[in-house]
């Protein structure tokens, strides 16, 4: 019997306050997917900004006291003076900066957290979802329960469920039956805003040896 691919972390329903821009309709009302923190993002490039900025503070500092400045801060000035615009290394830094830039935008507009599944609201102040690998093994169990699987694998993404069955015994046709029933009700019964799409394979177990 195989599981859905490793549960990592926990997998309990995410519970949410609504912020003020994030207040709900009526119950039962298509909900958007949550926000990440993005908290590690965060934490580097405030990192970053910190180091650089106390760099050239530290050096600024020196100069205004009548000290020489650091030859790397006396380099790069001369560099930047220097360098023609379609140099390489001009080329290769403004590249880089570009990425990092198209990154930091794509992190701020996009939601993240992939794994949690919205669910719908029977509470006006509270949102829950429910992670990816708890709904595939309530599905893997649901579908351990129809007469003839031998095992299951499942494998949940954000908008399908993809069930794929080992059956040792009855007619292939009577246990997928079975089993669009089983999971249509299961899947039914997780409470998600949109419903995971359904796709059952059933096959009989590879001969050994």
């Amino acid at each position: 019997m195989s599981e859905p691919g490793g549960l990592q972390g926990s997998t309990l329903p995410v519970l949410d306050k609504p912020t003020q821009e994030d207040r709900p309709g009526p119950p039962g009302r298509a909900d958007h997917r949550f926000w990440s923190a993005r908290r590690v993002p965060a934490a580097v490039v405030a990192l970053a900004l910190l180091v650089v900025a106390a760099a050239f503070l530290y050096d600024v500092a020196a100069v205004r006291a009548h000290r020489s400045a650091m030859a790397w801060r006396s380099g790069l000035a001369r560099q930047l003076a220097e360098r023609p615009l379609d140099d390489i290394w001009v080329l290769v830094g403004a590249g880089v900066a570009a990425v990092l830039g198209l990154w930091l935008i794509l992190l701020a507009v996009t939601p993240g957290l992939r794994d949690v599944l919205p669910m719908r609201r029977t509470r006006p102040d509270v949102r829950a979802g429910l992670h990816r690998d708890a709904a595939g093994l309530v599905l893997r169990d649901r579908a351990m329960e129809v007469a003839g699987v031998q095992s299951v694998r499942v494998r949940t993404g954000r908008r399908k469920a993809d069930v794929r069955a080992l059956c040792h015994f009855r007619d292939l046709d009577d246990v997928h039956a079975d089993l669009d029933a089983v999971l249509t009700d299961a899947i039914r019964g997780l409470g998600l805003v949109r419903p995971l799409t359904l796709s059952v394979h059933v096959r009989r177990p590879g001969k050994k040896g």
